[in-house]
């Protein structure tokens, strides 16, 4: 079973616990099905069609910084047709210096973002997460129709977007 799944099945039956389902019988099937263990609170971004069956990604558990404002931590729902992987990520909505941070596991991601700017397929991901985090209302909506919106909040349209990638923790 890979790794994510061994962490969503604890939460896949207590989810059905509390709906009132036998998790023994609705695992023995094979396991459970990554769109069955959708945690409270996801919100969904993007669901497509994929090889082998449904692709999903979505934001969820959002927490403010106790210290510092307009800095979130996020839970980032990846989501294949036979595999989850959860991430957790940080967010700066700072129209100064917006950021999504993220990681594969092996490196971390530093993103600096250019809401109201061009997206593109290589940034579209992370002004969706930005968005649905920063600007909850606006969550799902294509990016790319969101330049107006950014700029009355305060969000120039001119900043560099670029990418650091450093080392992160050894598992």
């Amino acid at each position: 079973m890979p790794t994510a799944l061994r962490w969503v099945l604890p939460l896949a039956c207590a989810a059905a616990l509390a709906a009132g389902t036998n998790p023994a019988a609705w695992a023995e099937g094979g396991g459970v099905r990554p769109e069955d263990a959708r945690p409270p609170g996801l919100i969904l971004l993007e669901e497509r069609p994929g090889l082998g069956g449904k692709q999903a990604i979505g934001v969820y558990g959002a927490v403010a910084d106790r210290d510092t404002p307009g800095l979130w931590r996020i839970k980032f729902w990846d989501e294949q047709p036979n595999d989850v992987k959860v991430r957790s990520e940080t967010i700066r909505c700072s129209p100064a210096a917006p950021m999504r941070v993220t990681s594969n596991g092996a490196y971390l991601f530093l993103r600096e973002l250019n809401p109201g700017g061009a997206i593109t397929p290589a940034n579209r991901i992370d002004h969706l997460v930005w968005w649905a985090t920063c600007f909850p209302e606006q969550a799902g909506k294509d990016p790319a129709g969101l330049a107006a919106l950014a700029r009355q909040l305060g969000y120039s349209g001119t900043l560099r977007e670029s990418e650091q990638i450093v080392p992160g923790r050894p598992r």
